[in-house]
Protein backbone atom coordinates (compact mmCIF):
# COMPACT_ATOMS: atom_id res chain seq x y z
CA UNK A 1 0.00 0.00 0.00
CA UNK A 2 1.38 3.35 -0.67
CA UNK A 3 1.01 6.47 1.40
CA UNK A 4 1.88 9.86 0.72
CA UNK A 5 2.50 12.41 3.37
CA UNK A 6 1.91 15.84 1.98
CA UNK A 7 3.27 18.24 4.89
CA UNK A 8 4.95 16.66 7.21
CA UNK A 9 7.17 19.61 8.36
CA UNK A 10 5.01 20.59 10.73
CA UNK A 11 3.78 17.90 12.86
CA UNK A 12 7.54 16.18 12.52
CA UNK A 13 10.67 19.00 11.96
CA UNK A 14 12.56 16.69 13.40
CA UNK A 15 11.73 15.35 16.79
CA UNK A 16 9.28 12.73 16.17
CA UNK A 17 9.82 9.17 13.95
CA UNK A 18 7.71 8.25 11.17
CA UNK A 19 9.09 4.85 11.71
CA UNK A 20 6.01 3.12 12.70
CA UNK A 21 4.14 4.83 9.83
CA UNK A 22 6.58 3.34 7.60
CA UNK A 23 5.56 -0.62 9.01
CA UNK A 24 2.03 0.01 7.38
CA UNK A 25 2.99 0.15 3.72
CA UNK A 26 5.56 2.12 0.93
CA UNK A 27 5.52 5.61 2.04
CA UNK A 28 6.90 9.16 0.85
CA UNK A 29 7.01 11.91 2.91
CA UNK A 30 7.06 15.70 1.85
CA UNK A 31 8.22 18.54 4.52
CA UNK A 32 5.50 20.80 2.78
CA UNK A 33 3.51 21.09 -1.11
CA UNK A 34 2.40 24.27 -2.66
CA UNK A 35 -1.49 24.77 -1.34
CA UNK A 36 -1.37 26.78 -4.64
CA UNK A 37 -0.19 24.27 -6.98
CA UNK A 38 -2.76 21.88 -8.05
CA UNK A 39 -0.26 20.42 -10.60
CA UNK A 40 1.93 19.34 -7.61
CA UNK A 41 -0.28 18.10 -5.09
CA UNK A 42 -1.40 15.49 -7.44
CA UNK A 43 1.72 14.35 -9.05
CA UNK A 44 2.86 13.65 -5.08
CA UNK A 45 -0.24 11.98 -4.64
CA UNK A 46 0.31 9.93 -7.56
CA UNK A 47 -1.02 6.39 -7.30
CA UNK A 48 -1.22 6.53 -3.72
CA UNK A 49 -3.78 4.84 -2.03
CA UNK A 50 -3.69 6.81 1.63
CA UNK A 51 -2.82 10.29 1.47
CA UNK A 52 -1.52 12.21 4.91
CA UNK A 53 -2.51 16.13 5.03
CA UNK A 54 -2.10 19.11 7.37
CA UNK A 55 -3.03 22.24 5.44
CA UNK A 56 -2.46 20.97 1.65
CA UNK A 57 -5.92 21.29 0.04
CA UNK A 58 -7.86 18.00 -1.16
CA UNK A 59 -10.36 19.69 -3.31
CA UNK A 60 -13.01 17.89 -5.67
CA UNK A 61 -10.86 18.87 -8.49
CA UNK A 62 -8.32 16.52 -7.03
CA UNK A 63 -10.34 13.94 -5.83
CA UNK A 64 -11.54 13.20 -8.97
CA UNK A 65 -7.97 13.30 -10.42
CA UNK A 66 -6.90 10.90 -7.98
CA UNK A 67 -8.75 7.55 -8.52
CA UNK A 68 -6.68 5.45 -6.45
CA UNK A 69 -7.39 7.06 -3.08
CA UNK A 70 -8.93 4.92 -0.44
CA UNK A 71 -8.31 7.34 2.60
CA UNK A 72 -7.48 10.88 3.56
CA UNK A 73 -6.17 11.26 7.10
CA UNK A 74 -5.99 15.02 8.36
CA UNK A 75 -3.08 15.44 10.81
CA UNK A 76 -5.41 18.13 12.52
CA UNK A 77 -8.52 18.29 14.16
CA UNK A 78 -9.82 20.48 12.17
CA UNK A 79 -10.63 19.38 8.16
CA UNK A 80 -11.99 22.03 6.24
CA UNK A 81 -8.96 21.47 3.89
CA UNK A 82 -10.91 18.32 2.11
CA UNK A 83 -13.90 18.38 0.40
CA UNK A 84 -15.47 15.92 2.57
CA UNK A 85 -18.56 15.80 0.43
CA UNK A 86 -16.71 15.02 -2.80
CA UNK A 87 -14.84 12.58 -0.91
CA UNK A 88 -17.89 10.95 0.05
CA UNK A 89 -19.26 10.92 -2.77
CA UNK A 90 -16.00 9.02 -4.23
CA UNK A 91 -16.87 6.52 -1.44
CA UNK A 92 -13.22 7.76 0.57
CA UNK A 93 -13.39 8.35 4.14
CA UNK A 94 -12.08 11.30 5.53
CA UNK A 95 -10.27 10.52 9.20
CA UNK A 96 -9.19 13.41 11.56
CA UNK A 97 -7.79 13.43 14.82
CA UNK A 98 -10.39 14.65 17.56
CA UNK A 99 -8.38 14.50 20.43
CA UNK A 100 -4.78 15.64 21.06
CA UNK A 101 -4.25 18.73 22.15
CA UNK A 102 -6.77 19.10 24.90
CA UNK A 103 -4.11 20.27 27.68
CA UNK A 104 -1.82 21.84 25.14
CA UNK A 105 -4.31 24.61 23.94
CA UNK A 106 -6.11 25.18 27.17
CA UNK A 107 -2.09 25.36 29.06
CA UNK A 108 -1.68 28.18 25.70
CA UNK A 109 -4.94 30.30 26.46
CA UNK A 110 -3.29 30.66 30.36
CA UNK A 111 -0.31 31.66 29.47
CA UNK A 112 -1.42 34.44 27.11
CA UNK A 113 -3.46 35.48 30.02
CA UNK A 114 -0.84 35.41 32.57
CA UNK A 115 1.63 36.84 30.10
CA UNK A 116 -0.91 39.44 30.13
CA UNK A 117 -1.75 40.14 33.70
CA UNK A 118 2.40 40.39 34.77
CA UNK A 119 4.30 41.03 31.48
CA UNK A 120 6.96 38.49 32.51
CA UNK A 121 8.59 38.55 29.30
CA UNK A 122 8.94 42.36 29.38
CA UNK A 123 10.08 42.81 32.85
CA UNK A 124 12.73 39.96 32.30
CA UNK A 125 14.07 42.03 29.38
CA UNK A 126 13.93 44.77 31.63
CA UNK A 127 16.07 43.36 34.00
CA UNK A 128 18.82 41.73 31.50
CA UNK A 129 19.33 45.30 30.26
CA UNK A 130 20.46 45.99 33.13
CA UNK A 131 17.20 48.51 34.46
CA UNK A 132 17.17 46.49 38.23
CA UNK A 133 20.85 47.21 38.19
CA UNK A 134 19.90 50.94 38.49
CA UNK A 135 16.63 51.15 40.02
CA UNK A 136 16.89 53.30 44.06
CA UNK A 137 14.36 50.57 45.08
CA UNK A 138 14.14 46.70 45.22
CA UNK A 139 10.95 46.45 44.08
CA UNK A 140 9.29 47.85 40.66
CA UNK A 141 7.30 46.95 37.53
CA UNK A 142 6.57 48.57 34.06
CA UNK A 143 2.89 47.83 33.52
CA UNK A 144 0.07 47.20 35.52
CA UNK A 145 -0.43 43.82 37.12
CA UNK A 146 -3.63 42.16 37.41
CA UNK A 147 -4.89 39.98 40.32
CA UNK A 148 -7.24 37.00 38.38
CA UNK A 149 -8.98 35.97 41.94
CA UNK A 150 -12.57 37.04 42.01
CA UNK A 151 -12.83 38.23 37.77
CA UNK A 152 -14.89 36.32 35.75
CA UNK A 153 -13.77 34.27 32.65
CA UNK A 154 -16.36 33.92 29.76
CA UNK A 155 -15.58 31.15 27.48
CA UNK A 156 -17.22 30.86 24.33
CA UNK A 157 -17.50 27.05 23.91
CA UNK A 158 -16.87 24.87 26.82
CA UNK A 159 -15.87 21.32 25.10
CA UNK A 160 -12.53 19.44 25.99
CA UNK A 161 -10.79 22.39 25.76
CA UNK A 162 -12.79 24.28 27.03
CA UNK A 163 -13.80 22.84 30.24
CA UNK A 164 -9.71 22.31 31.05
CA UNK A 165 -9.16 26.12 30.46
CA UNK A 166 -12.13 26.68 32.81
CA UNK A 167 -10.83 24.22 35.31
CA UNK A 168 -7.35 26.32 35.33
CA UNK A 169 -9.39 29.61 35.42
CA UNK A 170 -11.12 28.13 38.83
CA UNK A 171 -7.93 26.73 40.22
CA UNK A 172 -6.86 30.15 39.92
CA UNK A 173 -9.74 31.61 42.00
CA UNK A 174 -11.81 33.28 38.75
CA UNK A 175 -15.62 32.23 38.16
CA UNK A 176 -16.39 30.97 34.76
CA UNK A 177 -19.18 31.47 32.37
CA UNK A 178 -20.07 29.80 29.69
CA UNK A 179 -21.59 29.81 26.18
CA UNK A 180 -22.22 26.75 24.43
CA UNK A 181 -24.81 25.96 21.77
CA UNK A 182 -24.83 22.24 24.07
CA UNK A 183 -24.76 22.75 28.13
CA UNK A 184 -23.59 19.78 30.32
CA UNK A 185 -25.52 20.69 33.31
CA UNK A 186 -23.56 18.15 35.38
CA UNK A 187 -20.48 20.92 34.70
CA UNK A 188 -22.58 23.77 36.43
CA UNK A 189 -21.32 24.55 40.19
CA UNK A 190 -20.93 27.78 42.58
CA UNK A 191 -18.17 28.84 40.01
CA UNK A 192 -19.13 27.30 36.53
CA UNK A 193 -22.58 28.64 35.20
CA UNK A 194 -23.87 28.62 31.24
CA UNK A 195 -25.28 31.64 30.02
CA UNK A 196 -26.74 33.54 26.97
CA UNK A 197 -24.03 34.69 24.86
CA UNK A 198 -24.76 37.84 25.59
CA UNK A 199 -24.54 37.86 29.52
CA UNK A 200 -21.09 36.29 28.61
CA UNK A 201 -20.02 39.65 26.26
CA UNK A 202 -21.17 41.77 28.85
CA UNK A 203 -20.26 40.19 31.96
CA UNK A 204 -16.80 38.96 31.94
CA UNK A 205 -13.30 40.59 32.41
CA UNK A 206 -11.66 37.73 30.28
CA UNK A 207 -13.18 36.20 27.13
CA UNK A 208 -11.57 33.19 25.76
CA UNK A 209 -12.70 31.72 22.29
CA UNK A 210 -12.54 27.87 22.10
CA UNK A 211 -15.36 27.18 19.72
CA UNK A 212 -14.80 25.27 16.14
CA UNK A 213 -14.98 27.74 13.56
CA UNK A 214 -18.45 27.24 10.89
CA UNK A 215 -20.53 29.48 8.54
CA UNK A 216 -22.79 30.70 11.33
CA UNK A 217 -20.13 31.83 13.93
CA UNK A 218 -17.85 33.28 11.31
CA UNK A 219 -16.18 36.75 12.91
CA UNK A 220 -18.88 37.11 15.31
CA UNK A 221 -16.65 38.81 17.29
CA UNK A 222 -16.88 42.20 15.53
CA UNK A 223 -17.95 45.89 16.15
CA UNK A 224 -21.22 44.66 17.31
CA UNK A 225 -20.42 42.08 19.99
CA UNK A 226 -17.28 43.66 21.10
CA UNK A 227 -20.40 47.04 22.44
CA UNK A 228 -21.19 44.42 24.21
CA UNK A 229 -17.87 43.93 26.58
CA UNK A 230 -17.10 45.44 29.44
CA UNK A 231 -14.85 48.46 29.21
CA UNK A 232 -10.92 47.34 29.66
CA UNK A 233 -12.02 43.33 29.09
CA UNK A 234 -9.46 41.05 27.90
CA UNK A 235 -9.97 38.80 24.47
CA UNK A 236 -7.55 35.81 23.97
CA UNK A 237 -7.91 33.35 20.66
CA UNK A 238 -6.30 30.28 20.28
CA UNK A 239 -9.10 28.27 18.62
CA UNK A 240 -9.54 30.08 14.75
CA UNK A 241 -8.85 33.11 13.33
CA UNK A 242 -11.84 33.64 11.45
CA UNK A 243 -13.80 33.93 14.00
CA UNK A 244 -13.06 37.70 14.56
CA UNK A 245 -12.88 40.89 12.39
CA UNK A 246 -10.11 41.94 12.67
CA UNK A 247 -10.81 45.12 12.20
CA UNK A 248 -12.73 45.62 14.44
CA UNK A 249 -10.41 43.72 16.77
CA UNK A 250 -7.56 46.43 15.85
CA UNK A 251 -10.13 49.16 16.67
CA UNK A 252 -11.31 47.85 19.63
CA UNK A 253 -7.83 47.59 21.05
CA UNK A 254 -6.85 51.33 19.85
CA UNK A 255 -9.42 52.86 21.95
CA UNK A 256 -9.04 50.82 24.45
CA UNK A 257 -12.22 49.51 24.64
CA UNK A 258 -10.35 45.87 24.56
CA UNK A 259 -7.53 45.98 27.25
CA UNK A 260 -5.67 43.83 25.44
CA UNK A 261 -5.74 41.00 23.24
CA UNK A 262 -3.49 37.30 22.97
CA UNK A 263 -3.83 35.92 19.57
CA UNK A 264 -2.33 32.50 18.20
CA UNK A 265 -4.68 32.40 15.01
CA UNK A 266 -5.26 35.06 12.58
CA UNK A 267 -7.49 35.13 9.79
CA UNK A 268 -4.87 34.11 7.08
CA UNK A 269 -1.85 32.40 7.74
CA UNK A 270 0.97 32.73 7.67
CA UNK A 271 0.58 36.28 8.77
CA UNK A 272 0.89 39.15 5.73
CA UNK A 273 3.44 41.92 6.54
CA UNK A 274 0.90 44.43 6.10
CA UNK A 275 -1.62 42.98 8.80
CA UNK A 276 -3.32 45.72 11.01
CA UNK A 277 -2.92 43.86 14.02
CA UNK A 278 1.21 43.95 13.98
CA UNK A 279 2.75 47.05 16.30
CA UNK A 280 -0.13 47.03 18.87
CA UNK A 281 1.60 47.51 21.75
CA UNK A 282 -1.26 45.67 23.26
CA UNK A 283 -1.60 42.66 21.52
CA UNK A 284 0.63 39.43 22.02
CA UNK A 285 0.69 37.45 18.42
CA UNK A 286 2.03 33.44 18.43
CA UNK A 287 2.27 31.78 15.45
CA UNK A 288 -0.91 29.23 15.57
CA UNK A 289 1.55 26.89 17.99
CA UNK A 290 -0.84 25.98 21.02
CA UNK A 291 -0.89 22.61 19.71
CA UNK A 292 2.73 22.25 19.27
CA UNK A 293 4.36 20.66 22.01
CA UNK A 294 5.86 17.52 21.32
CA UNK A 295 3.93 15.36 23.69
CA UNK A 296 0.39 16.61 21.67
CA UNK A 297 2.18 16.08 18.07
CA UNK A 298 3.42 12.68 19.35
CA UNK A 299 -0.59 11.90 20.21
CA UNK A 300 -1.88 13.20 16.98
CA UNK A 301 0.92 10.93 14.92
CA UNK A 302 0.04 8.02 17.02
CA UNK A 303 -3.81 8.57 16.45
CA UNK A 304 -3.18 9.32 12.26
CA UNK A 305 -1.31 5.66 12.54
CA UNK A 306 -4.08 4.06 14.40
CA UNK A 307 -6.86 5.40 11.38
CA UNK A 308 -4.47 4.13 9.35
CA UNK A 309 -4.70 0.91 10.84
CA UNK A 310 -8.05 0.64 11.45
CA UNK A 311 -8.42 1.45 7.52
CA UNK A 312 -6.59 -1.55 6.69
CA UNK A 313 -8.59 -3.93 9.11
CA UNK A 314 -12.02 -2.40 7.14
CA UNK A 315 -13.18 -0.54 10.40
CA UNK A 316 -12.49 2.50 9.82
CA UNK A 317 -12.55 5.23 12.85
CA UNK A 318 -12.39 8.86 13.38
CA UNK A 319 -14.70 9.38 10.15
CA UNK A 320 -15.69 12.87 9.26
CA UNK A 321 -17.44 11.85 6.38
CA UNK A 322 -19.75 8.88 7.11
Amino acid sequence: MKIVVLDGYTLNPGDLTWDELKTLGEVTIYDRTDPEDTKLILERIGDSEVVLTNKTPLSAEILDKAPNIGLIAVMATGYNVVDTAKAKEKGIPVCNVPVYGTAAVAQTAIAMLLEICHHVGEHNRSVQNGDWIKCPDYSYWNYPLIELAGKTMGIIGLGRIGQRTAAIAQALGMKVLAFDTYKNKNLECETLQYADLDSVLSSSDVIVMHCPQNAENAKMINRETIAKMKDGVIFINNSRGGLVNEEDLVEALKSGKIQAAALDVISAEPMAKDSPLLGLPNCIITPHMSWAPLASRARLLGTVIDDIKAYQAGKPINVVNP
